[in-house]
Parts: structure tokens; sequence; C-alpha cells
């Protein structure tokens, strides 16, 4: 692969990989300890995907495209990073917004900038293209993916989960 299509899909390709690294860790935990917070801060397996899912929203299309469905629930305000709603709920609505991120992905060039800018200064400086919100969504979804990691261990002992 050469040049921006190259580059895309190789990128696309790391997005896509930890996205399915999130849900690896978690899968095959019940209901009960995907809403169990293990560390002091209060977040849960759960709340985090969730967490994800609202970050594909605001990248790709709060940022990129400047329109954003809200999640099938609405925008709520929960404690950070838990949820009330089941397991099965969230997962779906995480490989939904995902979905449709990869839509985004696929109509916009790398190079195109975003709609609207990020409110957040530094933030705005470092996604001033498709390729650089796809390299911060990359970051996002890997450092949570290990936050996972290690809830998954406190909570039952399984470590190295996941495609590596």
């Amino acid at each position: 692969m050469t040049g921006i299509d190259g580059e895309k899909a190789v990128l696309h390709e790391f997005l896509t990989y930890q996205r399915g690294v999130v849900l690896a860790i978690v899968e095959g935990l019940g209901e009960q300890a995907l809403h169990r917070s293990v560390l002091p801060s209060g977040w849960t397996p759960l709340g985090l995907i969730e967490h994800l899912g609202h970050a594909e929203i605001h990248w790709f299309q709060d940022v990129l495209t400047g329109s954003a469905e809200p999640p099938p629930w609405g925008w709520d305000d929960a404690p950070p990073l838990t949820t009330p709603r089941p397991a099965s709920a969230v997962i779906d609505f995480y490989r939904e917004v995902c979905k449709r991120s990869d839509e985004l992905i696929a109509v916009t060039p790398l190079d195109a900038a975003p709609a609207l800018r990020h409110e957040v200064e530094w933030l705005a400086e470092q996604t001033g293209d498709l390729r650089r919100i796809i390299l911060h969504m990359i970051e996002e979804t890997a450092r949570h993916a290990g936050h996972l990691d290690v809830a998954r261990e406190l909570i039952d002992g399984r470590t190295g989960l996941g495609p590596r």
C-alpha cells in the first residue's frame, strides 16, 4: 500500500484493532462484573465502553462532520464513566457508533479539516484533520483498553485477554 489510501487503511486497521481489544477484554464478564467499580475513582468497565462510544460520536460525528446523532438514550448525566444501562445495550451502542465512524472515515480524505474546532485548544491543535482525529482515537481507545486490562485482572484475575 502506498499513498494516502494506504495510510488511511493502516490507521483504520490500528483503530479497528484497538476497538476489538476493548471488547475482547470484557468478553465473558457478567452483568454484575461489568457494572462493578474496582478502583477508587468509581468508573466501571461498562461505563468506560459507553464513554468510548461517546468519544467516537464526538470526534467522528460532532467534530469531523459538525453534526452528531445522540445515543439512543440521549445525553444523560450519569456519574462519569458509569452507566445504568444493560451490557447488551452498551455493547450494541459501541459497535453501532464504531460502524458509523468507519463509514465517515471511508468517505473523508485524511487531510480533510474537521467541520468544528475542538473547544479545548491543545486538542484542537492536535486534531486539525481526519488523520490526526484517527490517531487521537487510536490513543484514546488503547489507553482505555489498558484501564480495562487492569480492571479485568482485579475482577477475576484474568490477564492477557484480547488479540495481541
